[in-house]
């Protein structure tokens, strides 16, 4: 398989426009966020592999993306309790980074959305 060129240049851009999104940083790494939930960041954890994105979704969609890429999506021990799932930005292409960013920001926007308030029990 051919090597991508994607970056976090290119995470960046597909990233900053969708609504809401800004950029930061989390656990010293360049991140996108979603008001202030992390959506994406550069994995720095040392059971990640170099050059590694990390990018929260859903466990259902995590497990989907590892079935249907493996190649592609990954996951360690450190990162597997997390709602994250590791992509090798050498072999995402474009589209699919874009789809995946997509699905990072519905889950970081329903994150953010606030709970109604608990019902009291009688």
């Amino acid at each position: 398989m051919a090597k991508s060129t994607i970056t976090f240049d290119t995470v960046r851009e597909i990233g900053l426009a969708l609504p809401g999104v800004d950029e930061s940083t989390a656990y010293g790494s360049p991140a996108l966020k979603v008001h202030g939930n992390v959506m994406a960041c550069m994995a720095i954890n040392r059971t990640a592999e170099p050059g590694s994105l990390g990018v929260w979704v859903d466990f259902d969609d995590r497990a989907e993306l590892l079935a249907a890429d493996p190649d592609v999506y990954y996951v360690t021990d450190h990162y597997a309790p997390y709602n994250v799932v590791l992509v090798r930005l050498s072999r995402v292409k474009r589209d699919m980074l874009r789809d995946l960013l997509g699905m990072a920001h519905k889950f970081a926007t329903r994150k953010a959305e606030p709970r109604p308030p608990a019902r009291k029990r009688r």
